[in-house]
């Protein structure tokens, strides 16, 4: 399906919605140059709790210049805009109840989660897998806090080091409950669910814990 951004640019997604509902759901952000499909077999795990999900693929973006004088931030800002609006598509749906929608985003979708759920408080629960403090001009810290009180996983894998160190800096910020999760060898962003496949299992079981 389809569904436009405040900007007015078509965003498209998948959604996958279990037998019983109205549902909670979760909105799915997926990394740079990848697409809804890294969420696949997440999206079954979720359906099968009783959990809809919407994966979305984020609207075409230019590889930003990091030396560019606004930085990326204004070409992978516009992301934002793509997050929230699944978040809005999601609460008028009648198959979900709006008031337990949550997100989760690999690499730059993390990023990108968390600015979309910090200026926006019915999202209720984040999972981040390989968050950066800073992607090109996408920074974390201030949303992070501004996302107060309310619940967020976050997650990387040992031998990803910026991930990693972000990661443990984040779960500082803001003063809701902030988990940590380190993985080993299973690499960056949504490659962490093909290599660890147990970790769709526990994104499962947080979504369970914070939005039912």
């Amino acid at each position: 399906m389809t569904f436009a951004a405040r900007d007015g640019v078509q965003i498209s997604g998948v959604l996958h919605l279990p037998a019983r509902t109205p549902a909670p759901a979760v909105v799915l952000l997926n990394m740079l140059g990848r697409t809804h499909r890294d969420w696949d077999g997440a999206a079954a795990r979720f359906v099968e709790a009783g959990i809809a999900v919407l994966a979305v693929d984020f609207r075409p973006v230019a590889l930003a210049d990091p030396d560019s004088a606004d930085g990326a931030g204004g070409t992978y800002g516009a992301l934002v805009l793509d997050a929230e609006a699944a978040r809005a598509y999601l609460a008028a749906r009648p198959e979900v109840n709006p008031a337990r929608i949550g997100m989760a985003g690999a690499s730059l979708g993390a990023n990108v989660a968390v600015l979309a759920a910090g200026n926006d408080p019915s999202v209720r629960s984040l999972a981040l897998l390989s968050v950066s403090l800073d992607y090109r001009g996408l920074k974390l810290e201030q949303a992070l806090k501004k996302f107060a009180s309310r619940p967020a996983l976050l997650v990387a894998s040992s031998e990803d080091p910026f991930a990693l160190r972000s990661a443990r800096q984040a779960v500082t910020m803001g003063d809701g409950p902030r988990e940590l999760r380190v993985l080993a060898g299973a690499g960056h962003g949504s490659v962490m669910l093909d290599r660890e496949p147990e970790l769709a299992t526990a994104l499962v079981d947080w979504f369970i814990r914070t939005l039912l």
